[in-house]
């Protein structure tokens, strides 16, 4: 076996589990570390963009739990790219479960602006439930099919006791806005339906503390801050993998081979692989040699993958409230509690209910650099349609959007910006969840190296990081660094053994000098 600094580590993917991995297996001694990139940039699914003055997220948005237990977030603050606030002990206490208590404005498909008073127990109402999704995690047997199921169901079933007082088009209106609700909720978990959410699997996930926070001058500000601690030159930019061949029983060394698109062949001791698991899921067959065991390859195709795009909308002059942080845009045909529409070619914006306000940094606020910029967000299905329009086509829908909820048809976007993850060739998608079926098991299974145990090749050949390897993060950005740094801890964990296999005499001879 190669010694620490001369094993040669090949990490495939620049997102952030790679440069984790990275970061750490070069501070712990190891000279032979190289990233191959498929794309000209580094930060993966982690992309800032402007839209005019605004700071515009067209990947990861947000540090989720921005607490002491979120890695993500002890480098944002040790890096000063969190405003104080967002840095505060009071926000980091705060036990919010992904749900922040953000200001509502509520505006109908008639063109009218609803009261909050009488909306707000809608929104009551859905938090509620999705609180009580955690009672299902250690059941063995499931009384309903789906999170959406349990949703559904029990949101009219709650309503028509709670609300029985109040008049029926205010019931129905309610039901409506929890609609709205649950096509949002399609966003967080990058699904086309909660129908398709396994209940058991939900509760894999684990919140941490904190009131969600975001990065004023972009999130790319982490990756450029960590890329400048690597050594020059260890990335390959525009260099695509076409094959990683392991398990060469034949080779004499048995090391692995990663076959490039460009020819290329390089020999590694390890490969970490971090590509998204929506490539994986369409790659797998040609990107491993031999192919992945059946076990791991049940679990990535169990494992959910999906689409979540957001929609920037800028205008002159806001038409929400000063105080405002989160429009719901409620149909007044959705009390049946919907999160999917008829038709997708022509009811597809009908799945984009939720646009969150983009609230001025410390800094841009000092400066009045600031614009009225709204985030619209739409996932599954109707997402992927979104990235098929023209630039005019999703204009003109957006225009239309608008003005009918506001009733008032001179309201027109300045500048309109859009995220396309789906067509995004290297991710296919955004993120993954806990499909119908999908359990711990699956999650175990993806981050298990190859070989598996048990074999008698060498071990630690192919490692897998990547947020759809987090057993209880995953589709998260602290998820995915985490994992970089899990599988560095392997290799660095593997090498400390075998040193002190090889020397067991080091220790008692340093004690004497």
């Amino acid at each position: 076996m190669a010694a620490r600094a001369d094993a040669k580590i090949v990490i495939i993917g620049c997102g952030i589990s790679g440069i984790s991995a990275a970061h750490k297996l070069v501070n712990a001694g190891f000279q032979n570390v190289r990233i191959l990139e498929a794309t000209s940039r580094a930060g993966g699914r982690i992309k800032t963009a402007k839209l005019g003055n605004n700071i515009a997220e067209i990947g990861a948005s947000y540090i989720h739990g921005p607490s002491e237990e979120n890695p993500l977030f002890c480098l944002a603050r040790d890096y000063g790219l969190l405003d104080s606030k967002a840095a505060s002990p009071e926000n980091q206490a705060m036990d919010i479960d992904e749900r922040p208590p953000w200001v509502p404005n509520f505006f109908s498909s008639s063109g009218q602006r609803l009261s909050a008073e009488e909306m707000n127990p809608a929104l009551e109402l859905f938090n509620e439930l999705m609180e009580d999704t955690s009672q299902f995690g250690n059941l063995k047997e499931k009384p309903w099919h789906s999170v959406g199921h349990f949703l559904q169901s029990e949101a009219r079933q709650r309503a028509a006791v709670r609300w029985k007082d109040k008049d029926k088009t205010t019931q129905e209106q309610r039901l409506c806005a929890v609609s709205a609700m649950l096509k949002g909720e399609c966003c967080s978990s990058a699904t086309h339906t909660m129908d398709n959410i396994d209940l058991v699997g939900f509760c894999m996930y684990k919140n941490l503390s904190g009131l969600d926070c975001t990065f004023p001058g972009g999130f790319e500000g982490l990756v450029k801050n960590l890329m400048v601690e690597l050594p020059a030159g260890l990335v390959s930019y525009n260099h695509p993998v076409r094959s990683v061949h392991w398990n060469k029983t034949k080779s004499r060394e048995n090391t692995v081979t990663v076959e490039c698109d460009d020819g290329e062949r390089i020999a590694a001791d390890h490969v970490i692989v971090t590509v998204p698991l929506g490539y994986l899921k369409k790659h797998h067959s040609t990107l491993f040699s031999p192919p992945l065991p059946a076990h791991k390859l049940r679990s990535v195709h169990k494992l959910g993958f999906g689409t979540c795009n957001k929609i920037y909308v800028e205008f002159e002059s806001p038409w929400w409230d000063e105080d405002c942080e989160v429009i719901y845009l409620v149909w007044n045909d959705e009390e049946d509690v919907v999160d999917q529409v008829s038709d997708i070619k022509t009811c597809w914006i009908r799945k984009m209910s939720t646009f969150t306000v983009l609230k001025p940094s410390e800094r841009s606020a000092a400066y009045k650099t600031h614009g009225h910029v709204l985030c619209g967000w739409i996932a599954g299905h109707e997402a992927e349609h979104m990235e098929t329009l023209s630039e005019l086509e999703l204009r003109q829908s957006v225009t239309e959007l608008f003005r009918a909820f506001t009733g008032d048809p001179s309201v027109t976007p300045k500048r309109i910006l859009r995220t396309q993850w789906f067509s995004d060739s290297w991710t296919c998608g955004s993120y993954c969840h806990p499909a119908i079926g999908c359990s711990t098991k699956d999650l175990e299974n993806m981050m298990e190296p190859l070989p598996t145990r048990g074999s008698h090749s060498k071990p630690l050949q192919v490692l897998f990081a990547g947020e759809a390897t987090h057993p209880h993060f995953y589709s998260t950005v602290h998820g995915a660094l985490l994992t970089g740094w899990r599988e560095a801890d392997r290799l660095i964990t593997h090498y400390s053994t075998f040193s002190s296999r090889s020397h067991p005499h080091k220790r008692e001879t340093n004690k004497h000098r």
